[in-house]
């Protein structure tokens, strides 16, 4: 059975509490009837011989055991991440192992959002048997602490789950058998001391099943026992040790007939790798025990898909996280006049943050619903061609600056400070945009949504001698474009940038090609040499490229201003790399988002935390070379705060970035629509793993099916079918890690012609 997969992202918010009600039912649990309805997930696997495992990520008030099967299941439960407290109020930390006997009532309350492993075992399974001693029947759980080993392997088997690698699911299965008697035996003292010993008896016998001369007399030898004594310990299988031998000989057979990972050996090898040397004899046991030959239980399995990851830009591994900083206090709120008020906040070192998102940053700035505000944005590819794009702008060359002392903006990404992962410089570049921010907004609380409305784009004039009033961006086909690997002709591989002075062609703006260059490799101020474009604003030495000004002649490009990068901080603690987006907005690459057009975000934090930036001045869907036409931009823009408490059930039901334009509702999709709780502690690595176009379009498709039944109250049917013969689904991005996947509703379909 392949892992089954549940979120309630797809339901409207008032059926949401049911759904997630109806899953956990499922796997003998039920939420809490209080609370705010749940935005929760749910990760489940059945393996061969019963046991379960379970990933839950909730922030459901409290979880409770409806007990269905207590007597014939055992209940571990691993914190991953979050907090909870037990029903007696003992606190839980992240890490934490608690083994309940199957019990019925609650068995923790969450607080905040919180990921959990839970493991069903059956007591019937000679492997997990003896541990129904060792904890026993009270209805308190037994609290394990944060044993390493045994929490290593059960963080293991979440990572498994997440991936969907049953076979590593199946290693791990029978490690746990191995490890968890002997950690969890001593905290019971000497009544368990038996249960301990026959688990550690059945362990023994499950390592030496390949043995095919295994005999009682040898294996009592080799564990120090006698012959009586094993004998008596096997006394609860109703088998004699040679009977329990070939008993469990044949499950593994079984087992390993459908591991996928073991396809390419025979019949007969499997056989042997089991203990049975006689190919005949081991083909009479197996079908005298299932009703069915080895080759034709092998044939029934089903056939396993080998799931391929993209190339990783972010973290090649969790850890390695600097201690995150509480998050910010926000200003109190001085003495102003009524009414809105227009606000100026410029690009300085001390307004922006480069490459990461953060719920501990300060706000730059501190305004009310209903404010306007005009921010200014740096494209962090400025220092392409310093001199046209830096030179003689105070502010940017403030931002920009780095020479063997001193860099101004030292930290570009959400990486560590100290450069220890791939030495690139400070954050390692696992984030890239600079984001100008944070505003705050007074009175904004978790469960709100902002809505930004964009007044107006426009590109920032170059203030360099002999190009005053001119503007320009560059576009880069970088390594992590989709193109890189599929290149033709030329040096290959390789990465190219493209400069492009903005025009005014007719009674629109165009972008042309100025020229283009190959990416050498870059020694930056503090001597780190760059081969490829690996970390942001590395300054390019203009004696170390060849121009070519014959590029795209004749070729005007569409000026479509926006920011590809918007969003809300996430109450996430440290700092998060920018590039993939998810529910809280972010890298987003929308080209839609424009002048004229609104966004609505979800807030996650108090005062919620805008920040903007990644401003581009025309991008295509896809943005298949890795960027856009990157060009520094200084917007205009109105935030109004809609209270969870009196907005409507289009904003009360929102989860995730939603774009008005004049004629459409946009709802945005990805991969992951909420990346950070799908994975933790490894979010920031598994995010570029495992993002794929078919998952982003069925997240796209549960978000807008979503949208009519909340927004316009339409049945399920109704929305399916409206989905299908009226609705455009388009790629937006497929380069951010968290690829996306929008639906475009016509505003039209709702207005009765004239």
């Amino acid at each position: 059975m392949a892992v089954s997969r549940f979120s309630t992202d797809p339901f409207p918010l008032d059926r949401c509490h049911a759904a997630w009600a109806e899953a956990l039912r499922g796997i003998d649990l039920a939420p809490s009837e209080d609370g705010a309805p749940p935005r929760a997930r749910l990760l489940s696997h059945r393996a061969p011989r019963g046991s379960e495992f379970l990933l839950v990520i909730t922030d459901s008030p409290a979880l409770h055991c409806l007990g269905k099967t207590r007597r014939d299941t055992l209940l571990l439960g691993f914190l991953l991440s979050g907090t909870a407290r037990l029903e007696d109020g003992a606190a839980l930390s992240p890490r934490d192992v608690l083994c309940w006997p199957a019990t019925s009532g609650p068995l923790l309350r969450p607080e905040g959002q919180c990921r959990l492993l839970l493991l069903r075992l059956p007591r019937r399974d000679p492997r997990w048997g003896g541990l129904g001693e060792i904890i026993g029947d009270d209805s308190m759980p037994l609290r394990a602490g944060n044993p390493p080993v045994l929490s290593g392997l059960l963080a293991a088997v979440a990572e498994a789950l997440e991936s969907g690698t049953e076979t590593m699911l199946s290693t791990l299965e029978s490690a746990l058998a191995e490890i968890m008697p002997a950690v969890l035996g001593p905290l019971t003292g000497g009544s368990a001391q038996h249960a301990a010993l026959r688990q550690r008896i059945l362990a023994a016998i499950e390592r030496q099943l390949p043995q095919p001369h295994l005999n009682l007399a040898r294996f009592a030898t080799e564990e120090g026992l006698s012959e009586r004594a094993v004998q008596k310990l096997l006394e609860s299988e109703g088998r004699s040790f040679s009977q329990y031998l070939r008993h469990r000989r044949l499950g593994r057979a079984a087992e390993a007939l459908q591991d996928p990972a073991l396809a390419a050996l025979s019949v007969s090898e499997i056989g042997f790798r089991c203990g049975f040397e006689d190919p005949a004899h081991f083909s009479r046991a197996f079908r005298q025990r299932f009703g069915t030959t080895p080759a034709q239980h092998r044939a029934q399995a089903e056939p396993k898909a080998s799931p391929a990851g993209p190339r990783s830009r972010g973290r090649p591994q969790p850890g390695g996280r600097e201690q995150a900083a509480p998050p910010a206090a926000l200003p109190a709120a001085a003495p102003r006049p009524e009414g809105p008020m227009h606000h100026h906040l410029r690009a300085t070192p001390e307004t922006v943050h480069w490459g990461y998102f953060s719920r501990s940053l300060a706000p730059a700035l501190t305004l009310r619903s209903g404010d306007t505000v005009t921010v200014e944005t740096l494209t962090q590819h400025a220092s392409d061609d310093a001199a046209r794009m830096i030179a003689g702008d105070a502010d940017a060359e403030a931002v920009f600056q780095w020479t063997a002392e001193y860099k101004s903006v030292d930290r570009r990404g959400a990486g560590p400070l100290d450069a220890s992962i791939y030495g690139r410089g400070a954050g390692e570049g696992f984030g890239v945009h600079i984001l100008t921010g944070p505003i705050a907004v007074e009175g904004a609380r978790p469960r709100d949504v902002l809505e930004v409305e964009i007044l107006e784009i426009t590109p920032r004039p170059s203030r360099a001698p002999g190009y005053e009033g001119k503007s320009f961006g560059s576009n880069a086909a970088v390594w992590w474009g989709r193109h890189y690997d599929e290149l033709l002709t030329g040096a290959r591989p390789r990465e190219v940038v493209t400069l492009y002075e903005i025009l005014t062609c007719g009674n629109r703006l165009c972008a042309h090609a100025a020229y283009s260059f190959r990416w050498t490799p870059q020694r930056d101020p503090f001597g780190v040499l760059h081969p490829t474009i690996d970390y942001p604003g590395v300054p390019v030495d203009p004696s170390t490229i060849e121009r070519n000004a014959r590029v795209l002649s004749g070729v005007h490009v569409p000026v479509r201003p926006h920011f590809g990068t918007i969003g809300l901080a996430p109450d996430h603690p440290g700092p998060l790399d920018s590039v993939p987006p998810s529910a809280f907005g972010g890298n987003i690459d929308n080209w839609r988002l424009g002048p004229g057009t609104r966004i609505f975000l979800p807030v996650s934090v108090l005062g919620a935390l805008l920040s903007l930036g990644d401003p581009h001045a025309a991008q295509g869907d896809g943005e298949v070379s890795g960027t856009a036409i990157e060009c520094s931009m200084t917007g205009r823009l109105r935030l109004v705060l809609h209270p969870r408490e009196t907005a409507g059930p289009m904003l009360r039901d929102l989860s995730y970035p939603l774009i008005e334009t004049e004629e459409h509702w946009i709802v945005q999709g990805f991969s992951h629509p909420d990346y950070l709780a799908d994975f933790g502690d490894s979010a920031q690595s598994e995010v570029y793993k495992r993002s794929s176009l078919d998952a982003a379009m069925k997240d796209a498709f549960r978000k807008a099916r979503r949208f009519l039944m909340t927004a316009r109250e339409m049945s399920e049917d109704e929305a399916v079918s409206l989905l299908s013969v009226a609705v455009d689904f388009g790629i937006t991005q497929v380069v951010d890690g968290n690829w996306g996947v929008h639906a475009a509703i016509p505003k039209a379909l709702f207005t009765p012609p004239a």
